[in-house]
């Protein structure tokens, strides 16, 4: 069918007593928001089908500030999500909701997004596959930083030494450690996607952090509140 597009459910929200506002991530059009009418109605074929985590081929009309939605099917069974990694995925979609504009496509990023989606699923750690993705939304939001390299001398970054983030500048050698404070080591993981510690691990993810912020803006992440299970990290 013409116009056809592969597409996630992001997040839905309720709208009139039958119908439902859909986030939708596209593989063509990137972010859109979709008026999906009758979807909340008892008999509607699509009630079970607009899930997050499930593939769809999707095709909506109009050319205001709400398109509505006229045809969808899954693709595949949804991606499936146990127990604390759906906290995980959650976040992910929260993230792409968040700092995406309307109707710029991300090509790219949908493949990562779908790849992110299988590592979960198979995944008893999720925080690799969650760094992975973030850094990966960092570079499509045209985020440009060496990580290889100090941004003061231009010599390529010594494992055992200390550099300090600089925004918008890069890492500058450093004597002092602190909150912006990355080893070589912990640079060339992040770098590479390719973490073989706990340590840099957790370098990762608060590199991530402070380079989201600006996007994500000061409003909290809802899937940062949810209930974590004791025990369990969810990566975010």
């Amino acid at each position: 069918m013409e116009g056809l597009q592969r597409c996630f459910v992001l997040h839905s929200r309720p709208y009139s007593e039958t119908s439902l506002i859909l986030d939708v991530f596209s593989e063509d059009s990137g972010r859109v928001t979709i008026l999906s009418k009758g979807a909340r109605r008892k008999r509607s074929n699509l009630k079970g089908a607009l899930q997050p985590f499930t593939p769809l081929f999707m095709k909506w009309s109009g050319r205001g500030s709400m398109p509505v939605l006229t045809y969808a099917e899954p693709i595949s069974i949804g991606l499936p999500m146990r127990s604390y990694i759906l906290y995980s995925a959650m976040y992910v979609n929260e993230v792409l909701a968040r700092v995406l504009e309307n109707n710029t496509p991300y090509p790219v990023l949908f493949l990562d997004y779908l790849n992110v989606l299988r590592e979960l699923a198979q995944a008893d750690n999720p925080e690799p596959a969650l760094r992975r993705f973030e850094l990966a939304l960092l570079h499509h939001l045209g985020y440009g930083i060496d990580f290889l390299h100090c941004a003061g001398s231009g010599l390529p970054v010594e494992s055992d030494m200390t550099y300090n983030y600089r925004e918008q500048r890069g890492f500058t050698a450093s004597m002092v450690a602190g909150q912006l404070s990355f080893t070589g080591s912990q640079l060339t993981a992040i770098a590479t996607r390719h973490f073989e510690t706990p340590d840099q691990l957790r370098a990762a993810k608060r590199f991530t952090r402070i380079a989201l912020k600006p996007y994500l803006g000061g409003k909290p992440l809802k899937s940062r509140e949810l209930f974590i299970p004791r025990g369990r990290s969810t990566g975010k």
